[in-house]
């Protein structure tokens, strides 16, 4: 009797695939217009107008050159844009939720005011859960 397995192929989970399009937004994030767009997208921040410094712009390509340098298996990630991102990473403020919540894919809430870097610390949540559940290793740029 010949058995054979068949395989289901795994969903990325909401974390994974708010993180691969974090990274893979390459010359779609450009100015702070980009940014604004990338983060009523994703719902990341509230609705309404949302004040975009330079700063801003520049901390949220640090955080994804770094993510992207650690998910790029074809290269040795750059010790010094590693550095950057976890500078960044290491200037958000989280929270753990007591609860899980419907609607959240990491247990990381973000304990800031400022709709930017709420949506960064969200982005952090996200990269947190795909750290913790190893997911990260099976993703690709």
């Amino acid at each position: 009797m010949t058995t054979t397995t068949t395989s289901t192929p795994t969903r990325p989970s909401a974390a994974a695939e708010l993180i691969a399009d974090f990274v893979s937004t390459g010359g779609r994030l450009t100015d702070r217009a980009d940014l604004a767009r990338f983060l009523r997208e994703h719902r990341l921040v509230t609705e309404g107008a949302i004040p975009i410094t330079l700063a801003d712009l520049e901390e949220t390509l640090t955080l994804r050159d770094g993510i992207r340098a650690l998910l790029d298996r074809d290269t040795t990630p750059d010790p010094e844009t590693l550095a950057r991102a976890q500078k960044v990473l290491d200037g958000l403020r989280v929270t753990v939720r007591l609860e899980p919540t419907e609607h959240s894919e990491s247990p990381l809430a973000p304990a800031v005011v400022d709709e930017v870097r709420r949506g960064l610390s969200r982005i952090a949540g996200a990269w947190a859960t795909v750290l913790a559940t190893d997911e990260w290793r099976r993703m690709r740029l």
